[in-house]
């Protein structure tokens, strides 16, 4: 769970995702302005943050999660589990799946600034509906850190679905924690253990897992 606890902490520093780019922009543009965004919000707030972090879900809310995929990737980590469930099952998680999201970065994120990610261009053809943005982030230790999104073009632009972090899949790595879980305790009993993570953690959307 730590691994994933990281995964998540650098999706929400990295993968900011906002609408407030110019029409079509491309998959870098799309991470590069939302990032920048997001990391101007911490910074014009960034004491009120130190003194609750939990808040740094507001702008992982605005300028994230409403331009990922979160449907499309949830079915990818319910994997052969999506099939058996029922269309409640598969909403249900998918909400859940959305807090995890939102819960896991407080203070790992407060401090982070725009001198530790760098966004690499992406060409892009006109006819491709796939792309990988390539960006870097450095750690406190100086260390830097690859870490690629995958995002696929839809009807509402492009959206991110996977992040990969030095070759490990966050997608994969959920699919394999949360499919452990269900094979043993069912599905309903992992959508519940999420939720009531999501319901008793102090965020606006949930809080720490």
């Amino acid at each position: 769970m730590k691994l994933l606890a990281t995964i998540t902490v650098l999706i929400a520093a990295g993968l900011a995702i906002a609408g407030h780019a110019a029409a079509q922009p491309g998959p870098s543009e799309i991470v590069e302005s939302a990032a920048q965004s997001m990391l101007d919000g911490l910074e014009a707030n960034r004491d009120a943050y130190r003194k609750d972090p939990s808040k740094v879900g507001e702008l992982v809310e605005k300028y994230l999660l409403p331009h990922f995929d979160i449907p499309y990737a949830a079915r990818l980590v319910l994997g052969m589990h999506w099939r058996d469930a029922t269309p409640e099952q598969r909403q249900r998680f998918a909400d859940a799946f959305y807090h995890t999201l939102v819960n896991t970065y407080g203070s790992a994120l407060v401090d982070f600034t725009s001198d530790r990610l760098n966004v690499f261009p992406t060409n892009v053809e006109a006819e491709t509906d796939r792309a990988t943005v390539r960006t870097e982030v450095t750690r406190d230790n100086g260390e830097k850190v690859a870490v690629n999104y995958s995002l696929r073009k839809t009807d509402a632009g492009w959206k991110a679905w996977d992040v990969v972090i030095e070759g490990i899949s966050y997608v994969r790595s959920f699919r394999e924690d949360y499919g452990a879980a269900i094979d043993k305790q069912g599905l309903d009993a992992v959508i519940e253990r999420l939720e009531r993570s999501a319901n008793s953690a102090p965020s606006t959307e949930g809080g720490d897992r």
